[in-house]
């Protein structure tokens, strides 16, 4: 019988000629961050409040866990927490005493949008205060606009909009953020802003907002579920890329000076064709679906604070280049 020599399973020790070598600069934490090409900073983050009447209570929104319904002292209070970590604005959606057919109580100049971005500016003059613009929180059928024999009147809704824009305006916003996806609602506020002698108020339009499942939790959160139909005649079709850059185009045209994608993780290809066809700055809102998916994960392994870095740069890395 031949007995064969054992064969030899130790790694090779010879070296491979390669002059070329991209894992030594990833060999420890400070390469990696010395050239890490895209960096998350606070300052380029916004942090949306839902602001409640003082009558109502400070609750967790049972779909976003972490998030509250608060008051004007409870809104102060978290911008103040913010601007401490970093962060250098907050954008703010109300919840009012009672609703009707135009959200009337939209621009009522002692509403909890209004008397928030008073308190704030009062305590942090440096934090920049942004209060979306829409009625579909103050509508009592959910709608983002006045309802004429079930669908939405665009033309009838600016007027709205744009009163709502110059009270939050007047209250002591930097920006005004419209989202609720009519035609010519940029031109609308623009003019009415300037109208009031509010010039220096800046617009930052929520430009491609797709009708999405994404939105559940924050329906929830702003009271503000549809009562009939659904919002597809005025949110966009997440089927459509170019129509998303034709609705840019408008709003840059009428006078944002800034635009958005909305939502953000699943229309990555919205916000680098967004990149590279406009100078203005862009936003990407990371919205309510998304968050609420990962607070939901309850894999023990998983690091969500890790998975959210990670979903902040992939959405930083497409608004930077």
């Amino acid at each position: 019988m031949r007995i064969l020599p054992k064969s030899d399973t130790s790694p090779s020790t010879k070296q491979a000629d390669l002059k070329k070598r991209p894992r030594r600069l990833r060999r420890s934490e400070s390469i990696r961050a010395l050239v890490r090409e895209t960096v998350v900073r606070p300052e380029d983050l916004i942090y949306p409040l839902f602001v409640v009447p003082d009558n109502r209570p400070h609750v967790e929104i049972q779909s976003m866990p972490g998030v509250f319904h608060n008051r004007v002292r409870e809104a102060v209070e978290e911008s103040l927490r913010a601007y401490d970590a970093g962060i250098r604005a907050v954008l703010l959606f109300g919840l009012p005493e009672s609703k009707d057919a135009i959200g009337s109580a939209s621009w009522d100049p002692s509403g909890p949008v209004q008397s928030a971005i008073e308190a704030i500016k009062n305590k942090i003059p440096q934090m920049c205060v942004m209060a979306d613009v829409c009625l579909c929180e103050y509508t009592d059928h959910g709608h983002c606009g006045v309802i004429d024999s079930q669908d939405v009147d665009n033309d009838a809704t600016l007027p709205l909009l744009a009163k709502q824009a110059v009270s939050f305006a007047q209250a002591g916003a930097d920006f005004v953020a419209p989202s609720d996806m009519m035609d010519g609602r940029v031109a609308a506020i623009r003019d009415a802003l300037d109208e009031a002698s509010m010039s220096e108020v800046g617009i930052m339009a929520y430009s491609a907002k797709f009708a999405s499942g994404f939105y559940g939790p924050f329906r929830e959160a702003a009271e503000s579920t549809p009562q009939f139909g659904d919002r597809r005649t005025y949110q966009m079709d997440p089927a459509n890329v170019r129509e998303a850059l034709r609705e840019m185009e408008l709003d840059v045209e009428e006078g944002a000076d800034m635009i958005m994608v909305k939502p953000a993780l699943a229309y990555l290809d919205v916000i680098r064709a967004a990149r590279e066809n406009f100078d203005l700055p862009v936003a990407a809102y990371n919205v309510s679906g998304e968050y609420a998916m990962v607070k939901a994960e309850r894999d023990p392994d998983l690091d969500q604070a890790r998975r959210r870095r990670s979903d902040h740069h992939v959405l930083r890395r497409g608004l930077r280049y």
